[in-house]
Formats: C-alpha cells, sequence, structure tokens
C-alpha cells in the first residue's frame, strides 16, 4: 500500500511524496518506488486530497506492474544465460575460449604487446595437450599432467633437454588467465591452476664480467668499434640498464644540460612479429639515470654521425629519433648488439658473455662498493629491493662480510 507525507518548502509551496514498497530483494533490502505530487495553485484542500489519492492508487499499480515486467525480463534472461552457460559447459573447448580470451586482451590492450606475445606463444603446446578438452571438464590433475610433460628431455628444441621452470609457469599463467575467464563466464566455479606442481630446472650460474674483464673488453670497444656499438656498451657497462631499455632509447631522453637519461620505453624482438616497442619491464622500470659526461659526448657524437648519414640517403632515410638505428635510420633489430659483440670478441680473443651480464656486473660492483642495496634496486629498475637482494645475494653478502671485517679492523687497533 503506498504511504503519503506532506512537504513544505522554504517558499510555503506544498507537496506530496508517494512511497510504494514492493517487497524486498536477495540481499533483503527494501525495494521501493517514489513521486512527488505538488497540488495546482487555488486548489481546495477536499480536492488536493482527492486528487492526491487518485495519484497514489494510479502510481501505486503502475510501479507494480512495471516491477513485474522488471521480474520476468529479468527471469529471462536468467533462464537464457543459464541456457548460454548450460551449452558453453557441453560444447565450448579450452582452445575455443582461449582464442576468444585472447582476442578480447588484443581488443581491451590490458597485457603488454609483450606480455601478450609470450600468452600466444603458449597457444600450440597447450592446444596440442588440453586444447580439445572441455573447458568444464579440464581438471587440476590433466593441467599438472602437461605442466610436468613441459620439463620432459626434448621439449627445448635448443638444447634438446626439457624446458626452464620459470617457462613451465609461463605455460600456467597462460591456462590460469583462461580459467580465470571461464571462472567470469560461469562456465566453472573454480580455478584448477591452484597449486600446481614445477619441475625444478638446474639453475645456470650468473654470468658476470670481472672488473678486469669488462675493463678489456670495453679499451679493445673504444679503440677498434664503430662509434654506435662503442656507446651501446658503454651504456650498458656504466648503467645497468637492460638491452631493450637502451635500444628504446631517443634522443628527446637525454638531458645534456644535467647529463640525465630517461628510460620510458624499450625495443623488442618476437619471432613472426617483428621489431616492436612496449612501455618498460615494471612501473619501477620507468627511471632516469646519471650518465658520464665522456658517455653524453658519445651520444652528441652519434647524433652528428647520423645527421651526415641521413643527408647521404637522401629519400631512402627513414626519420626515427632512436640512438641506435640501421644505416637507413631504422630501429637497430635487437639481436644485433649481440651478435656484434659475439664476432668481436672471438676476433679479439675476449672473453665473451651475455648481454645481460653488464647488468649484473654494474650491480654486483655497486654492492661490492659498498652502495646501499635500496639506491641499487632503484638504479636497476626492479619493482622491489628483495629482488635485488634475491639476484645478488652473493654480491650482498661479500658487501656485508667487507663491512663487519672493517669495523672489526677498527675495533683491534689499540
Amino acid at each position: 500500500m503506498a504511504t503519503i507525507s506532506k512537504r513544505t518548502s522554504k517558499k510555503g509551496e506544498v507537496s506530496y511524496l508517494i512511497r510504494v514498497s514492493l517487497g524486498y530483494n536477495k540481499s533483503g533490502q527494501q525495494i521501493v518506488k517514489s513521486m512527488t505530487y505538488k497540488p495546482e495553485s487555488g486548489m481546495k484542500p477536499k480536492a488536493v486530497e482527492k486528487e492526491l489519492n487518485r495519484q497514489a492508487v494510479l502510481f501505486e499499480e503502475q510501479a507494480k506492474q512495471d516491477y513485474e515486467q522488471q521480474l520476468k525480463r529479468e527471469a529471462e534472461q536468467q533462464e537464457q544465460s543459464d541456457n548460454e552457460i548450460a551449452y558453453a559447459k557441453n560444447h565450448i573447448t579450452f582452445k575455443e575460449l582461449a582464442d576468444e580470451w585472447l582476442s578480447l586482451q588484443e581488443v581491451s590492450k590490458e597485457l603488454k604487446t609483450s606480455s601478450l606475445l609470450k600468452m600466444k606463444s603458449c597457444k600450440e603446446r597447450s592446444y596440442n595437450a588440453i586444447g580439445n578438452i572441455l573447458v568444464s571438464k579440464l581438471s587440476y590433475r590433466k593441467i599438472q599432467a602437461f605442466i610436468s610433460s613441459l620439463a620432459k628431455n626434448g621439449m627445448n628444441q635448443k638444447t634438446g633437454g626439457g624446458l626452464s621452470e620459470k617457462t613451465q609457469k609461463h605455460y600456467l599463467t597462460f591456462i590460469s588467465d583462461v580459467m580465470l575467464y571461464a571462472k567470469k563466464c560461469g562456465y566453472i566455479d573454480s580455478n584448477p591452476c591452484r597449486d600446481i606442481t614445477f619441475t625444478k630446472s638446474v639453475k645456470k650460474e650468473k654470468e658476470v664480467y670481472s672488473l678486469d674483464e669488462a675493463k678489456a673488453l670495453l679499451a679493445a670497444i673504444d679503440e677498434k668499434a664503430p662509434l654506435n656499438y662503442r656507446l651501446f656498451f658503454n651504456l650498458l657497462a656504466y648503467s645497468g640498464m637492460r638491452r631493450g631499455e637502451a635500444l628504446g632509447l631517443e634522443y628527446k631522453d637525454i638531458n645534456f644540460e644535467t647529463s640525465v637519461l630517461t628510460i620510458c620505453r624499450t625495443s623488442n624482438y618476437h619471432q613472426g612479429y617483428g621489431v616492436y616497442t612496449d612501455t618498460p619491464k615494471t612501473k619501477s622500470s620507468y627511471r632516469s639515470l646519471y650518465i658520464q659526461h665522456s658517455i653524453i659526448e658519445l651520444i652528441q657524437r652519434l647524433r652528428k654521425e647520423q645527421q651526415e648519414q641521413a643527408k647521404k640517403c637522401g629519400d631512402l632515410w627513414v626519420e626515427c629519433d632512436r640512438l641506435f638505428i640501421t644505416w637507413n635510420g631504422k630501429p637497430l633489430h635487437p639481436s644485433a648488439p649481440y651478435k656484434w659483440l659475439k664476432r668481436f670478441c672471438e676476433h679479439e680473443k675476449l672473453t665473451f658473455k651475455a648481454l645481460h651480464s653488464f647488468r649484473h656486473f654494474v650491480a654486483s660492483q655497486a654492492l661490492a662498493s659498498g652502495i646501499d642495496v635500496k639506491a641499487v634496486s632503484n638504479m636497476l629498475g626492479h619493482s622491489q629491493t628483495s629482488t635485488t637482494l634475491n639476484i645478488y645475494a652473493h654480491a650482498v653478502q661479500q658487501a656485508n662480510e667487507n663491512a663487519l671485517n672493517s669495523v672489526a679492523k677498527l675495533l683491534e687497533i689499540s
């Protein structure tokens, strides 16, 4: 039944609030519809009362009718949704839903390009193993069996061994994200990817240039390398930045007055996709680094050299603000520095280690010199200090020993 409340404004105008209760929803909250009736000017009290009651009856009838229609629509929609879910449970395979989810990621742009490409690279093996299984029937046991199979000999085409624990986790992330999407769609009640066990792989010892090795290599590079590679490897050795970060640098990222360089993009490569630009690895990877004056001079020299090359190329030149480019201005392929350094070290009979070894060298030397772990973590662009501590535990331990030995020596002085 409708309830009526009289209201009088500050100006003395009278109106009436008509409220109708339609029961309670599933959460126990009362469902109320309301309207305001304002009598016309000059109406007598009895006429107002009569019209007010009429409005209340009409509004109550209309509110109940509208609510019944709403319930009917909701019931029809729920029935349709239940039918769709029931159909999906009996027909949609993991492959079909995974393709749907990947298409959604391409449109939504929620994943970084590198992350999306990594997900796509997991399709072939995943589809071969579990692609034809209904999403509703994909169990923990079947997923565990697939993840375990990845560690078997022969799965890694390069080494002939099994895939690393890190790669196993990439596959599980792909499957888990698809199954989380299935849960959102109502096809499953829980994600079966929880508590999956990985086969531990033998961790390779990090390749780190010693101080003498780094000095010898940089001396040879400074003497014999072309200007672009001389700059590239000095940047890695003096800043500890990642390869993709260095290749993504543009001249507008350099403040030549303050000798500060800002990292805000990366240049990467993925087979079947090509060279592409992406955002840095994490939010913490967006950072600014101080660059030695000698490196600033190399950057200025390289820019001048490229400007002269652009004149020679004419219409063949591709405008690009990147520091590291090809002969006609296009961004340098991410594999080029690695291949060049390998050939250079073989020719010069110098120790060759992966490009990431320069990053390990910078971190290890900084920690060994007593630089605060947090400062080193910020320099490297790690999202957490614990990451730095885990990766460079030996260097941190050595720094602690050196510090404590120094204190001990002071205490032992008579």
